[in-house]
C-alpha cells in the first residue's frame, strides 16, 4: 500500500501526468499511455525502462476500474 501523501506528488516519470493507483494489484497506471508500473512493498517501482505497456483484456480491466481509483498527483 502506498502512502497516501505520496499519492499527492506521484506523477508518471515520461509524461508528469497523473496516475490511478490500485492498491488490490499494487499498481499505478497511466490511461494516457496504456503504461503500468508496480508497487513493491510500498514503494512505488517509477522507473521510464521498468514501466510496462498493457494491452487487450488487462487493459480493458484496469480502463473498466478507473472510476474507483485513487488518482496521483494531486499537488503537482
Amino acid at each position: 500500500m502506498l502512502d497516501p501523501l505520496l499519492l499527492e506528488v506521484l506523477v508518471d516519470p515520461i509524461d508528469r501526468g497523473p496516475l490511478h493507483y490500485f492498491e488490490a494489484q499494487d499498481l499505478l497506471f497511466n490511461p494516457r499511455s496504456a503504461t503500468v508500473y508496480v508497487v513493491s512493498e510500498g514503494i512505488a517501482v517509477l522507473i521510464p525502462s521498468e514501466g510496462r505497456v498493457v494491452e487487450g483484456a488487462e487493459l480493458a480491466e484496469l480502463q473498466a476500474g478507473l472510476d474507483g481509483t485513487p488518482q496521483t498527483g494531486a499537488l503537482s
